[in-house]
């Protein structure tokens, strides 16, 4: 939520580096992140040019925060693609206030729903459904490999990433091998 103080500023400059003028440091894309966390607002501005560019940086951040290692994503795929089809599309200028409506909704609501939650399923509940969920993609990962033989073999050979040249080269053989016989057995 928004203070009513004037925003912290910002300042991006081309070695990428953020400055927070309020405190004279540098800062992180994990710091901002967490400054928006308690609530502070700020604006980011190019240093060099002075244009303001404090939407690329909080995308940035969303960015950052959906490609860490074993972290939760918040958008799902299926979202990503329909936001991209709103690009160019006549709904365009619809998408900002609907989705800022939405959200701001959902931030309202969102005490109240963790309370109900927590009334209709116990204090543990949470950590109950996330371990059930590790558990159910543990049990999927090792269906998956169940069902990639080639992977499974690969792997109990210590093998990893592309097949070595020398792997090519036998399924070669075999092929040949394989071909030449069929030609045999065609001929009789």
């Amino acid at each position: 939520m928004p203070s009513e103080k004037s925003p912290t500023v910002i300042k991006k400059y081309a070695n990428r580096r953020l400055y927070h003028t309020g405190t004279s440091t540098y800062v992180t894309l994990e710091d901002l992140a967490g400054m928006v966390r308690g609530g502070e607002d700020f604006v980011v501005y190019d240093a060099k040019s002075g244009e303001e560019i404090t939407r690329s940086v909080l995308t940035q951040i969303i960015f950052e925060q959906e490609n860490k290692e074993g972290a939760q994503n918040l958008l799902p795929v299926t979202f990503l693609r329909q936001l991209i089809r709103f690009y160019g599309d006549s709904m365009q200028s619809l998408v900002p206030s609907y989705l800022d409506l939405s959200i701001e909704n959902l931030a309202k609501e969102q005490q109240k729903l963790r309370e109900q939650m927590s009334q209709a399923f116990g204090g543990g509940a949470f950590q109950a459904i996330d371990d059930q969920v590790r558990a159910n993609m543990a049990f999927f990962t090792e269906a998956m490999r169940m069902f990639s033989p080639f992977a499974a073999q690969r792997a109990a050979e210590g093998k990893t990433g592309a097949p070595a040249a020398d792997d090519l080269n036998n399924l070669k053989a075999q092929m040949a091998d394989m071909q030449a016989k069929l030609e045999a057995l065609s001929r009789k």
